[in-house]
């Protein structure tokens, strides 16, 4: 049984119509996701990729219960979340963890590291007592290789490099002991020479306590090195899921043709062909009423304008 499974999940943004809308009626909505349906393993890690706007964040918000969904559903070990108030909603706050894009965000600047950590220790009750939860807080900065922890305690954020921040974000989410982690773009803010060794440092504590994770990102080479199965959206949909290798190197749908093409690779011999798209997107206010891509698919036929495509088992995949 699947730990996490997103049904036909929708996200719409009313939009404010000014005094001649809200006289007449007219109401518009920006579609930011529409009908995605995946399902999630116990252990199991997952990459959403796809370009800016593309619906990959919201997806993530949705499924960490900070945003409501317009319609579908979410649910967690059977229990759907929306449904969940009170006790049980702080149990799946502790039970899903999020690891923000921007660690400079992510931490209260008034905050020492000390006091930012200890923060869901108490709100969730975790520790024997005051001492137990230092101790926690100092093995979770050691697991990702802030050593001595003593010397990070009574740092601001300020005081921290974007490297240094993002361990302790990390730290901080799997301080409490999740069973799903989502990370959103975990390592685009943070210098080309660290992130290699966030990325590693994540690898390895997931793993090792074989958490579900679901990666967010627009960068192919991550998602292939960090996960086993990508899905790939386009304007609020997923356009096409399967295992990473797959997708990379036989991708199906036009969209993730382009996306894999545009992908430099310093051999060229391997090389992906280059796909001819055209510029511009349809806006997410007035979606067409077949698949989103067609207006820029270089394989376009008529039936596509008309008809929105089901995703689909191909052999093999």
């Amino acid at each position: 049984m699947p730990i996490l499974e997103v049904d036909r999940l929708e996200k719409h943004y009313p939009l404010h119509s000014g005094l001649l809308g809200s006289l007449v009626g007219a109401r518009r909505f920006v579609h930011a996701v529409n009908g995605v349906s995946f399902a999630l393993d116990e252990g199991a890690n997952m990459g959403l990729a796809g370009e800016s706007g593309c619906g990959k964040t919201t997806t993530a918000k949705l499924i960490l219960r900070l945003l409501t969904p317009t319609g579908g559903a979410i649910r967690f070990a059977g229990a759907d979340i929306a449904a969940l108030q009170g006790p049980g909603l702080l149990a799946y706050r502790r039970q899903a963890q999020f690891v923000f894009q921007n660690p400079y965000e992510a931490l209260n600047p008034r905050f020492t590291i000390l006091r930012a950590m200890l923060e869901p220790l108490i709100v969730h009750g975790i520790g024997a007592s005051a001492t137990d939860r230092v101790l926690r807080v100092a093995e979770a900065l050691q697991q990702v290789h802030l050593d001595p922890p003593e010397a990070f305690f009574m740092k601001y954020p300020h005081q921290l490099s974007g490297g240094q921040l993002q361990r302790v974000v990390i730290a901080r989410a799997l301080l409490v002991g999740p069973s799903l982690l989502v990370a959103d773009e975990p390592v685009s803010m943070l210098d080309v020479s660290v992130r290699a060794g966030v990325l590693n440092l994540m690898r390895d504590l997931t793993r090792r306590r074989g958490l579900t994770t679901l990666y967010i990102s627009h960068d192919l080479a991550l998602i292939r090195y960090m996960c086993t199965t990508t899905a790939v959206m386009y304007l609020g949909t997923i356009c096409e899921i399967g295992p990473t290798a797959e997708i990379i190197e036989h991708p199906k749908h036009p969209y993730t043709q382009a996306l894999v093409a545009a992908v430099p690779d310093p051999d060229p011999a391997r090389a992906a062909p280059a796909v001819e798209i055209t510029e511009g997107m349809p806006t997410p206010l007035h979606l067409p009423p077949g698949c989103p891509f067609a207006d820029r698919c270089p394989k376009v036929m008529e039936v596509c304008r008309r008809i929105r495509p089901q995703l689909q088992p191909v052999e093999g995949v």
